[in-house]
């Protein structure tokens, strides 16, 4: 058989053996690095990604050689920094992902790299108070109108502190703090499922995940209305968080114990015959992809990787095998639809695009590109400008579809959401009122006349 150039093979990951002393081992990370990097310069198809790549290509293109062979390793760290483990890379550019003999994988190489830094001590004090998003979310729920004011944008009094103190961006626009959390509010007021659903007798539980349960209740609200309209009966947990913020800093032993920490909480929901369902795309990456390669060992987290929907992906497995109760209303404004790259890498397909397009006379205008967030890397002094540039054409094809700004833009993604919404308002010279919806089940929430949502 000849060999092919590419891969026409469906992309498969290797377990990420990350207990070996190998996965750390300083020069086999920096061979594997230019194995990698002088592939990725002579191919360049991911030129327009995230700023890995022309950092990478300026990097060798502007050596003594022009070649990989004349640039100090000590170099690398700005490409390995950049890259924010979107997965765009591996999941939609790169033909030289396994099982191709070439062996890429992007994204993996970075953490690999990034946990090494991790385990020789180079992560601050404050990154790592900053990923430690329960923590935080729970002094801000409780402190919420103090710290709400603090994380406002244009708070001239705290915003520059927290921007030389936390290298938290001035001009970055922060996610609100909720009075209480997600679970205690849907404790207090529970919904009962609609007896005439068509998926009536489903039953699913909810991981809160950090974002709604701290920050945007909204978002699990609308969901579980939604759910009880159709039928569902839901419950609503928050056990730990899933763990992507340590994963982007490299703590994967912390990712870990995480990984087993949920595990351990929603298997008896599994095992009752319950499906799991995940209120933010980055959650369930990590639940149906990640953990598994982290943790292949553990047959709990390979139980609940299975058992575990997006949302978008919940809503269409129902209207597709039972069907939604019928009386949405049509959202008579414009609707910007953003399909979050961490939704993409689920291999799912634009799920959330096909659930607003059930609206009727609704019309939905999706835009596929990077939003230039990235999680916490996005908010950083240094990083702030840079996302803004990369988010344009998103900001651009928002503003073009509502050019008076009196429709919706929503996002799978509800911090990318926030910064969609501020990079609109920089690129089209316009204010705004704050977003009524940032994700696209609180729309179906909307069109379904449901409260709370």
């Amino acid at each position: 058989m000849t060999a092919r150039e590419g891969s026409l093979d469906a992309p498969t990951r290797h377990v990420i053996d990350w207990q070996s002393p190998d996965f750390t081992d300083p020069d086999k990370i920096d061979a594997e690095l230019r194995h990698t990097f002088d592939i990725c310069h002579g191919c360049r198809r991911c030129f327009n990604l995230c700023d890995s790549f022309p950092q990478l290509f300026d990097l060798i293109d502007e050596s003594e050689s022009g070649e990989l062979d004349t640039v100090d390793s000590k170099d690398f760290k700005p490409v390995t920094d950049a890259c924010t483990l979107c997965d765009m890379c591996f999941m939609t550019k790169c033909p030289y992902v396994p099982p191709h003999e070439f062996d890429l994988d992007f994204p993996h190489l970075m953490l690999r790299a990034r946990a090494a830094e991790f385990q020789r001590g180079e992560v601050g004090f404050i990154d790592k108070k900053i990923a430690d998003t329960d923590a935080n979310g729970k002094l801000g729920t409780t402190f919420s109108p103090i710290a709400n004011w603090a994380c406002r944008n244009g708070n001239s009094l705290t915003r520059p502190v927290m921007q030389k103190v936390a290298g938290i961006d001035a001009r970055a626009e922060l996610p609100r703090f909720n009075a209480k959390s997600l679970v205690a509010s849907a404790k207090a007021d529970p919904v009962q499922p609609n007896t005439a659903a068509p998926a009536h007798g489903r039953k699913a539980v909810i991981y809160a995940t950090c974002f709604s349960n701290w920050n945007d209740a909204a978002i699990g609200e609308a969901t579980r209305r939604v759910l009880a309209h159709n039928g569902v009966e839901t419950e609503l947990v928050h056990p730990a968080c899933c763990g992507m913020p340590k994963l982007e800093q490299g703590d994967l032993a912390e990712v870990t114990r995480r990984a087993k920490t949920v595990a351990a909480a929603l298997l008896p929901y599994v095992d009752k015959g319950w499906d799991v369902i995940t209120l933010v795309p980055s959650c369930a990456l990590m639940m149906k992809f990640e953990w598994p390669l982290i943790v292949p060992d553990d047959p709990d987290v390979k139980r609940l990787a299975e058992a575990t929907r997006d949302v978008s992906e919940y809503v269409m497995e129902i209207s597709k095998n039972e069907g939604l109760v019928d009386g949405m209303d049509a959202i008579e404004v414009p609707v910007t639809l953003h399909i979050a790259c961490h939704a993409r890498a689920q291999n799912m397909g634009a799920k959330a695009a096909e659930m607003l397009r059930l609206i009727p006379e609704t019309k939905v205008n999706v835009v596929e590109r990077c939003s230039g967030h990235g999680g916490a890397w996005g908010i950083k002094k240094g990083n702030f400008e840079l996302g803004m540039k990369v988010g344009k054409p998103v900001f651009r094809h928002a503003a073009k579809h509502d050019p008076d700004g009196s429709g919706y833009v929503v996002s799978e993604c509800p911090l990318a959401a926030l910064h969609i919404h501020q990079g609109v308002e920089d690129t089209s010279g316009r204010e705004t009122p704050p977003p009524a919806a940032s994700t696209p089940i609180q729309l179906i929430a909307r069109a379904f006349g449901l409260p709370g949502a």
